[in-house]
């Protein structure tokens, strides 16, 4: 059904396009869907990702930038020479495929497992943190004057959203208490430079290939704000998958982060890197913490939901070694 509809639509922006194939879901849950396809021309096929909210779910969540702009970022991004899909199309309702849009396929792995174990990453591995330094100080160097309209949010307006979340659950935790009360001493204040953030640049959202980082993904978190909190939830443990000495995503150094940051022209806070991988870790437990109490007292008793809100553990065990003196 779906290829019929993404035919239409092709064709209307696609010089030359004679159909779709191989249309499927990759992923879905009640609001977005994320969908691979190729689009057939004389010259042969180009592969492309439909990104949407299907007809009815057009409205976004809180925390979430929104599909249009995500897709005016994700083009600025590869306008601006960054690692990033090109976007074709931006959805209308005359294609009647809901709100969202089709960008071009980027080949390459997200799967944390196979790029921090797999011999054909090897070599892309040891350079992957210097990289990620570059790519983030480009997204933060985008010029506001082009940027769509964002939210913005600041450390003290974080915490607070945070603990409001946390309470909500009922639900006491000893070592979340430690940390609320740790980032309230150590809260940096008003960055004194405000950029574009990206919101979630971590393993999932980046395509890796043998040469190293080919996109930047999923930008829905996107806001202004300070442009440490990303090269601070780069480096939260859980992203590390077990190789908890290599801060950087389980394969490289802070150094090495902040190196290629640095190289890009732009400069490094270690202390308000360091709290908000405070704030990234606690965060993560709180969205652990959400998901298992939608487990218990929603609809979808999924198992995949249970195994998400267990990790709450490991994120108190982070916390711990992070606020404990020297702790690393």
């Amino acid at each position: 059904m779906i290829e019929k509809e993404l035919g239409r639509c092709v064709a209307a922006f696609f010089s030359g396009a004679t159909g779709v194939t191989g249309a499927a879901k990759l992923s879905g849950g009640a609001s977005q869907e994320t969908w691979t396809f190729d689009i057939a021309h004389p010259g042969g096929t180009t592969g492309a990702i439909l990104r949407r909210a299907p007809p009815g779910y057009g409205a976004s969540p809180g925390r979430a930038a929104g599909l249009d702009a995500e897709a005016t970022l994700m083009q600025l991004a590869h306008d601006a020479g960054l690692p990033s899909p090109r976007v074709m199309h931006v959805l209308t309702p005359e294609d009647q495929l809901g709100t969202g849009f089709i960008m071009v396929r980027i080949e390459g792995e997200t799967i944390a497992r196979k790029i921090l174990r797999d011999e054909q990453f090897a070599q892309a591995r040891p350079m992957l943190a210097r990289q990620l330094g570059q790519i983030i100080a480009g997204i933060h160097g985008l010029p506001a004057s082009k940027l769509p309209k964002l939210r913005r949010m600041t450390s003290t307006k974080e915490i607070a959203d945070i603990e409001r979340e946390y309470r909500s659950f009922d639900w006491p935790r000893p070592v979340f208490e430690l940390a609320l009360r740790w980032l309230r001493d150590h809260d940096p204040g008003p960055s004194s430079e405000v950029t574009l953030v990206h919101g979630d640049f971590r393993h999932g959202n980046l395509i890796i290939g043998p040469d190293g980082v080919r996109a930047v993904l999923d930008w829905e978190l996107a806001h202004f704000g300070d442009p440490m909190e990303d090269l601070g939830w780069i480096c939260v443990n859980s992203w590390r998958f077990g190789e908890i000495d290599k801060p950087v995503g389980g394969f490289g150094s802070r150094e090495d982060l902040f190196a290629g940051y640095e190289e890009a022209g732009r400069r490094v806070d270690p202390y308000r890197v360091k709290f908000w991988e405070v704030m990234g870790t606690l965060r993560w437990g709180v969205m652990c913490c959400g998901m298992m109490q939608r487990f218990r007292s929603g609809p979808d008793h999924s198992m995949e939901r249970a195994m998400i809100g267990r990790r709450s553990s490991e994120t108190e065990i982070d916390l711990l070694r992070l606020l404990a003196p020297r702790g690393k």
